[in-house]
């Protein structure tokens, strides 16, 4: 029986090059490249998106839709870790700790969206609120992230890391951005959070390559909750887990390091409180971890599942 054949087109961007080496040592599957003749050739490209049994697409949201555009083998399953169709119908949103059953339906999903690194935090926190009856779909919500410059792709890390790069709008100590309101990821915050209304979304990146931190606060009084309640529906959503973790109330770090998960697949989850009934929501992962390469790479063992059924 031959091994599931992989293909990551746009392997050499930030995500592409993680999720290869996430892969290359693997060897119950075959890694597909393109090659080096031929690597101008459009014909290539199309060769390989339709060769493999999945598709790993780490590609600018215009070049992923061309790519799902190429695909002509029904038989490919294609793994899109642009924006390009977080919303999208017929598209199987890749968050498998959403709710019951995603993981399911990422196994057997043609057309799988991995989700956004700030959304994966935001939603981690928001959707068992949600669904526990806890938030009321219609409150309110502001999501404040802070993200290493990893996050602003290929041309902000070089900017951060090669010398002569030429200087990037977003490259420096701190910046704050998506001062619109318009983030391209808070239609997916909005729809997998369980929200009727779009969140208000401010994102910041710093003077670190990876790792991230996502926060919520929220006026107890307004929502007719206790914060040891928000905690309790957090921690049954997420019990037995291995990605997800929910850490305890008491004890819990007052300086949280957005660093502290670099290089992991984790997403930890915190609620702090105070005595004026205001509780803060906060998620910390690796915006290349859980929020971008390592997400992929647990999809793409699902839908490894899902081939071999």
């Amino acid at each position: 029986m031959s091994l599931p054949q992989i293909f990551i087109d746009g392997e050499a961007g930030t995500t592409g090059l993680q999720i290869r080496s996430r892969l290359e040592h693997r060897t119950d599957i075959e890694l597909l490249s393109i090659d080096p003749a031929r690597r101008k050739d459009p014909q290539a490209r199309r060769e390989l998106l339709n060769a493999a049994d999945v598709a790993i697409l780490c590609l600018h949201d215009d070049l992923a839709r061309e790519a799902v555009g190429l695909i002509e083998n029904p038989a490919t399953r294609i793994l899109d870790a642009s924006s390009a169709h977080r919303v999208a119908p017929d598209w199987t949103y890749g968050f498998p700790e959403l709710t019951a059953g995603q993981e399911d339906a990422i196994r057997t999903a043609q057309r799988v969206s991995n989700p956004g690194c700030y959304a994966t935090g935001a939603i981690a926190l928001l959707r068992p609120l949600t669904e526990a009856g806890l938030l009321p779909p219609a409150f309110p919500v502001s999501v404040q992230g802070f993200s290493g410059y990893s996050g602003g792709g290929r041309a902000l890390v070089d900017a951060h890391e090669v010398p002569g790069t030429p200087e990037h709008p977003m490259g420096g100590h701190f910046k704050s951005y998506g001062l619109t309101l318009n983030h391209k990821h808070v239609p997916e915050m909005q729809r997998y959070g369980g929200l009727i209304h779009p969140p208000i979304f401010a994102p910041n990146v710093g003077d670190w390559r990876q790792g991230m931190i996502v926060q919520i606060p929220l006026h107890l009084r307004q929502l007719g909750t206790t914060a040891p309640e928000l905690h309790a529906a957090l921690a049954q959503h997420y019990s037995g887990r291995t990605f997800v973790r929910v850490q305890p109330m008491e004890g819990a770090p007052t300086i949280l390091d957005p660093q502290a998960l670099q290089d992991t697949n984790l997403l930890d989850l915190f609620v702090y409180a105070n005595d004026h009934e205001q509780a803060l929501l906060v998620a910390s992962l690796d915006n290349l971890g859980k929020g971008a390469s390592g997400a992929a790479v647990q999809n793409l063992e699902l839908m490894l599942e899902g081939l071999s059924a």
